[in-house]
C-alpha cells in the first residue's frame, strides 16, 4: 500500500518509519510512506499556505488552493485513494479503522498546522476525519504516524506472525490477556501455572477469562460493545460475583 502524506514539515517522516516493523516492510516492497510538502503547491515567491480568518481571531488558517491542487496531483497517480482529515474534530481512531483502512488501494493523509483548515477543504476534498483523542497536537503529522503505523500492522507480510494483529488489544473488542516469558520466576513472581502446562485447551481458557478479566477492571465500557459467547457471559457473571466479595 501506499501511504501519501501532505504536511507542511515533510521531514518529521524520515526517521520514525524507517524504523522497526514499517522500515523493513518498507524495504521489502510491501508499503510505502511518501511525504509531501504542501508548499510545492502553493503561489507566489514565498510560498505561502495560510492567510488570516475571516471575521478576525488569533492564528493562521490553512488556505483551501494549495491543498486542492496538491490533491489533484497525488489523485492522479492514485486515483482511488482516501483523502483522511488529522483533526480534533474528526471521529476516534480505532483498530476496528485501523482494519478497514488496510483493505484500500491507498490513503493520503492531509496534516494540519495554525488553527488548521479552510472549512470548504472539509466540505469538499476529504473522505473521513480522524482523532486520536479528546486532546490537541501541534499539528497532524504525529497522529499520520500513529496511524499509518496501526493501518500497516494489517497489510499482509508486514507483521512476523500473522495472527499478531488478531490477538492485539481492541482486535476482537477486548483489551488483550497478560503475556509471559523466561525466566519462570522474576523477583519472586511466578508464571502462571497454566501457561506451564501444555495444555492448549486450559491456556485458551484461561486468557480469555483473563480479556475478560482485564477488560472488567480496567475499560468496562468496552464489554458494552464488545460481541461475547454465552460462555463469555457466564464468565463475567463469576468474575462480578468474586469482585463483589472480595469488596465485602
Amino acid at each position: 500500500m501506499i501511504f501519501d502524506v501532505l504536511t507542511l514539515f515533510p521531514g518529521m517522516f524520515d526517521s520514525p518509519l524507517q524504523e522497526s516493523i514499517l522500515g523493513r516492510a518498507a524495504k521489502q516492497g510491501l508499503l510505502q510512506v511518501r511525504a509531501h510538502n504542501l508548499r510545492d503547491w502553493a503561489e507566489g515567491k514565498h510560498q505561502v499556505t495560510d492567510d488570516t480568518p475571516y471575521g478576525g481571531g488569533d492564528g493562521m488558517v490553512l488556505k483551501p488552493e494549495p491543498i486542492a491542487r496538491a490533491l489533484a496531483a497525488l489523485k492522479q497517480k492514485s486515483p482511488r485513494a482516501k483523502v483522511l482529515l488529522m483533526t480534533p474534530q474528526g471521529q476516534p481512531f480505532s483498530q476496528q479503522h485501523a482494519q478497514q483502512l488496510a483493505q484500500e488501494e491507498g490513503l493520503i493523509f492531509l496534516c494540519g498546522r495554525y488553527e488548521g483548515f479552510d472549512e470548504r477543504v472539509r466540505q469538499s476534498l476529504v473522505d473521513a476525519e480522524y482523532s486520536l483523542g479528546d486532546f490537541v497536537l501541534t499539528g497532524g503529522e504525529l497522529p499520520a504516524m500513529v496511524m499509518i503505523d496501526a493501518i500497516a500492522r494489517f497489510l499482509p507480510g508486514v507483521l512476523g506472525c500473522s495472527g499478531s494483529a488478531q490477538t492485539d488489544s481492541f482486535a476482537d473488542g477486548l483489551l488483550e490477556y497478560p503475556q509471559y516469558t523466561r525466566p519462570a520466576v522474576f523477583d519472586g513472581m511466578a508464571v502462571p501455572e497454566v501457561l506451564l502446562s501444555g495444555d492448549h485447551g486450559r491456556i485458551a481458557r484461561w486468557r480469555r477469562e483473563q480479556q475478560l478479566l482485564r477488560t472488567m477492571q480496567r475499560r468496562p465500557e468496552l464489554l458494552e460493545r464488545a460481541e461475547l459467547t454465552e460462555e463469555d457471559r457466564k464468565i463475567l457473571s463469576r468474575l462480578r460475583g468474586t469482585a463483589q466479595d472480595n469488596e465485602n
